[in-house]
Formats: C-alpha cells, sequence, structure tokens
C-alpha cells in the first residue's frame, strides 16, 4: 500500500503547520492509550477467547507473524516480545497444553525445537481477525468510501515511516558509546 512515489512534503515545498503536527501527535497519544489498555485484544478474548489470557493473544499473534519469515522459537518469540525467554517458555507451555500450539523439531537444525499454531489456533486467529475487520468496519461505517480507502493508505505509509524511525533510533542507540554494556 506504501506509495514511495508520492512527493514528500520538503520536495512540495507544503510543509504541514506546527497545528497539524500538534493534532496528529495529540491523537498518537489517545491510540496509545487505548492500546496501553489492550481494546482489541480485550475485545477479542471476551469474544474468542476461550480461556486465554492477553499474554497468550501476544504469544500466538507473534508465532504467526514469525512464521511467515523464520522458524519460532521459544527465544525469538522472547525476543519480538521483549520479555524473558523462562515467560516466554511458560505461556508457549500453556498454549500447548491448550492445544493451541505445538512443539516441533526444526528442518534447519534438527537440535533446535520450534513453535507451530495448530489448525485450533489457526480458526482461532481467523475469529479474531473477524473481531479487529469488525470494529474497524464499525469505526467507519460512516465515512464515505474514498475517505477509508484514503486513510488505509495514509495510515500505512505513516506507520512505515514510524517503523524506519524507530529502526534507526534503535541503531542509533546500539551505535552509542557505551550501548554495548547494557
Amino acid at each position: 500500500m506504501t506509495d514511495e512515489t508520492t512527493p514528500s512534503p520538503s520536495s512540495t515545498g507544503t510543509a504541514p503547520g506546527p497545528d497539524t503536527i500538534a493534532s496528529i501527535g495529540s491523537a498518537m497519544a489517545r491510540m496509545r492509550l487505548m492500546i496501553g489498555r489492550r481494546f482489541i485484544g480485550n475485545l477479542v478474548l471476551s469474544r474468542v477467547g476461550g480461556g486465554m489470557e492477553l499474554s497468550h493473544l501476544d504469544v500466538v499473534g507473534t508465532v504467526r507473524r514469525l512464521q511467515a519469515t523464520q522458524e519460532a522459537t521459544v527465544g525469538a518469540i522472547a525476543e519480538e516480545l521483549r520479555v524473558d525467554p523462562s515467560r516466554s517458555s511458560r505461556i508457549v507451555a500453556d498454549l500447548v497444553r491448550q492445544g493451541l500450539l505445538k512443539r516441533e523439531v526444526s528442518q534447519e537444525d534438527a537440535r533446535r525445537t520450534i513453535v507451530v499454531i495448530t489448525p485450533v489456533c489457526q480458526e482461532m486467529l481467523k475469529k479474531a481477525d473477524e473481531v479487529k475487520r469488525e470494529t474497524i468496519r464499525e469505526i467507519v461505517a460512516d465515512w464515505p468510501a474514498e475517505d477509508v480507502e484514503r486513510f488505509a493508505e495514509l495510515y500505512d505509509r505513516f506507520i512505515s515511516g514510524f517503523d524506519r524511525r524507530r529502526q534507526e533510533f534503535e541503531m542509533e542507540s546500539q551505535n552509542k558509546p557505551g550501548a554495548a554494556e547494557g
């Protein structure tokens, strides 16, 4: 969705004003609070939870994302969620007991154990995705279709830029003197 050919404000000479930037910052603060309150996660759990906790939802979502590009190990899950590997391991064990995840031998390195999503979990994730999509549809229900399409494009572009800036920040932080001392 990201349109790399769209000219930047600096190249068109139409930089946004301070009030516009402040408005975006304010909206971001409100969004952070809603994310912090785990609105979507709690909504998903209320509709399809089946005894799951928010941390369980985080782990299965992380396994799904990791599986798209690599094998999901307990260590990779912990790193992605920025939690201790022992916590990641306990949550994975809970999800294995519930039949949502299973452990398998890595095809890349038989000494390594990977975590995979079971068909039961796939169905639960489909339901969770539908709850998210339904929530978005409800929020934009009274918007003109063109606005929804434009918002999707702009939001994707904004989040992509935000992610690039996050990566830059992490690289800057790693390159500072003393950063490796932890």
